[in-house]
């Protein structure tokens, strides 16, 4: 049954939004007959990412609102104004649930109303995100984070994600699986980010004194590697390796190590029909079982079901 008051959501509308993280929020909620939406700005009429939109109330529509969501914009840098900040204040203040989709961590960031508390963002801006923001928790490979009256997700299509996470908390399962049949999208998704973070890239290693060193680790993944080899290999000590590893690369050896060894795993999933035996043997990742440990524990998904999530990014794309 639906309930006879609906829920009020607000989507704040901030310069430079992006198309599709504001649309998820207006199409799951403005068709959603548990729901109540309004698109609210400080100016009513606002410049996005290539398109402007005209909104129908103000910043006043934040306070009367239940749900907030904030959207994702295009240029981190920009300036929020304090009027707009000063109102995700104050919703907050009187109970409002606060939601960003993407970038919009930043302006709830700005807000304050994210310190001490945990959070996520596109994974291209959780570093800058916890630089920026020292106080806060930020957890880069969450899909979403629900830390209760506050959410934040990644980018683009886990906006749609926490939406449908938030249809399920507010109304239960069947609600948000019939809003996710009409989106034509799964209703919950498993595993994190790190599944869609593009892969080790080489050229980003230039004239660094182990870039030597860390080809030949990738080109003899499959070889049982240790510390004591690689030292030998750079004729350096383990300590005075590890400190230059960690130097050029911000990790230690073995670390980045398992980092190759997975990014060469995804690309034998995304590009060859190899059981995953033979991918273990050939990465150095050994039997299946620890394959599928270290995708659980790095990428946050298994091999199957990374597999099957590129098969279809190929077919559909």
């Amino acid at each position: 049954m639906i309930p006879r008051r609906r829920h009020r959501v607000a989507v704040l509308v901030l310069p430079g939004v992006l198309p599709l993280e504001f649309g998820a929020a207006t199409q799951i909620f403005a068709r959603d007959p548990h729901y109540d939406l309004a698109v609210c700005a400080e100016a009513r009429t606002v410049p996005g990412s290539g398109f402007t939109i005209t909104t129908a109330a103000g910043l006043e529509g934040l306070e009367r609102a239940e749900t907030v969501i904030v959207p994702g914009y295009e240029d981190v840098d920009a300036v929020v104004t304090t009027a707009a900040l000063d109102a995700l204040r104050t919703a907050h203040a009187k109970g409002v649930r606060l939601v960003s989709i993407c970038s919009g961590a930043f302006a709830l960031a700005l807000a304050g109303v994210l310190n001490g508390r945990r959070a996520t963002t596109h994974w291209r801006w959780a570093d800058e995100l916890q630089r920026r923001f020292p106080e806060i928790e930020v957890l880069p490979n969450r899909l979403f984070v629900d830390d209760g009256d506050l959410l934040t997700s990644a980018g683009v299509t886990t906006g749609i994600d926490l939406c449908l996470h938030l249809i399920r908390r507010d109304h239960g399962a069947a609600a948000a699986n019939t809003r996710a049949r009409y989106l034509v999208a799964p209703p919950q998704r498993h595993g994190g980010q790190a599944q869609y973070v593009e892969r080790l890239v080489r050229s980003e290693e230039n004239g660094n004194e182990l870039d030597s060193l860390r080809e030949w680790m990738r080109e003899n993944l499959a070889l049982p590697l240790d510390l004591d080899m690689l030292a030998q290999r750079a004729h350096m000590s383990r300590r005075t390796l590890t400190r230059r590893f960690r130097e050029e690369t911000g990790v230690a050896p073995m670390a980045w190590l398992t980092d190759a060894r997975l990014d060469r795993a995804r690309e034998l999933l995304e590009t060859t029909a190899e059981p995953v035996e033979k991918i273990g043997r050939l990465t150095g990742l050994g039997a299946p079982a620890s394959v599928r440990a270290a995708f659980h524990r790095r990428v946050g998904t298994s091999p199957q079901e990374y597999r099957s999530l590129f098969r279809h990014l190929a077919t559909s794309g």
